[in-house]
C-alpha cells in the first residue's frame, strides 16, 4: 500500500521524516512519500491534487498542529478528525455567520458534503489508532476575537481549528482515497500570548502518534 503523508510545513513532520529516512521510506513494506502542501486551504488543495495526479496513493495522512476551543483538552493532546466544517465560506453580518448552505448557494448534501460537513467515512476504531475523535473547523486565519470565537462555537460546535483540514477532506473525498487527519493541540483558540502556546510539545506528540500509526498500517 502506497502512503502519502501531507503537512502544511516541514517543521510539523521533521521528526517523522528523520524516522523514515532511517527505514528508506518504507514501513511494513509500505512505500511512503512526504508532501509539504503549504499553509492554508488553497495551497493544500493545489498541492495535494497535483501530487495525486502525479502518483496516486492508496492512503493519505494529514499531520499538523491545531488550536482547541476547549480548555479541557490539554495542550499537546493528539486527536484524529472525523468531520470538517468550512468556517469562513459565507457571510458575516449583524453578529451572525451565514454559511454558503444557509445562503442557498450550495445544498447541504452536495457531494462530498453530508449535512454541511466533510465526514471521513474511512475512520473506524481500528484505523483511528486509539486517538480521540473530534470535530474540526477550518479557517484561513488564527481566530483571536472573542466575538468571532463565540459565533463559531454557537453555530458549529467545533472541538479544534486548523487552516487546511477541510481542503484535505474535500480532495480525499472527491478522489475516494482512504485518509486520516491527525492533529496535536498547540494552543487554545483566542490565546494571543504565544508564550502560552506549546508548539514544540504538540509537534513532538504529533510525530509520536504519526509514527505509531505508520507502524500499525
Amino acid at each position: 500500500m502506497t502512503i502519502l503523508i501531507a503537512s502544511a510545513t516541514p517543521a510539523e513532520i521533521e521528526i517523522t521524516k528523520q524516522f523514515l529516512e532511517n527505514s528508506h521510506f518504507r514501513i511494513n513494506q509500505h512505500p511512503i512519500d512526504l508532501l509539504i502542501t503549504g499553509i492554508g486551504g488553497i495551497a493544500t488543495t493545489y498541492s495535494l491534487t497535483k501530487s495525486i495526479q502525479r502518483k496516486r496513493p492508496e492512503y493519505i495522512i494529514q499531520a499538523g498542529i491545531a488550536g482547541s476551543f476547549s480548555n479541557e483538552m490539554p495542550l499537546g493532546t493528539t486527536v484524529c478528525v472525523r468531520e470538517e466544517i468550512m468556517g469562513d465560506l459565507g457571510a458575516e453580518e449583524n453578529r451572525e455567520f451565514t454559511d454558503v448552505f444557509d445562503l442557498g448557494l450550495m445544498k447541504e448534501n452536495d457531494l462530498p458534503f453530508t449535512n454541511k460537513a466533510l465526514i471521513n467515512p474511512f475512520l473506524t476504531e481500528r484505523n483511528g489508532f486509539g486517538l480521540p475523535v473530534v470535530r474540526s473547523i477550518s479557517i484561513n486565519e488564527i481566530t483571536t476575537r472573542k466575538g468571532r470565537i463565540d459565533l463559531l462555537q454557537g453555530k458549529f460546535s467545533p472541538d479544534i481549528e486548523s487552516m487546511e483540514g477541510a481542503a484535505f477532506h474535500y480532495v480525499c473525498l472527491r478522489e475516494n482515497i482512504p485518509f486520516i487527519q491527525i492533529r496535536a493541540i498547540s494552543n487554545y483558540v483566542g490565546e494571543r500570548n504565544k508564550d502560552k502556546w506549546r508548539i514544540g510539545l504538540a509537534i513532538e506528540n504529533l510525530n509520536s502518534a504519526l509514527m505509531n500509526a505508520l507502524r500499525q498500517l
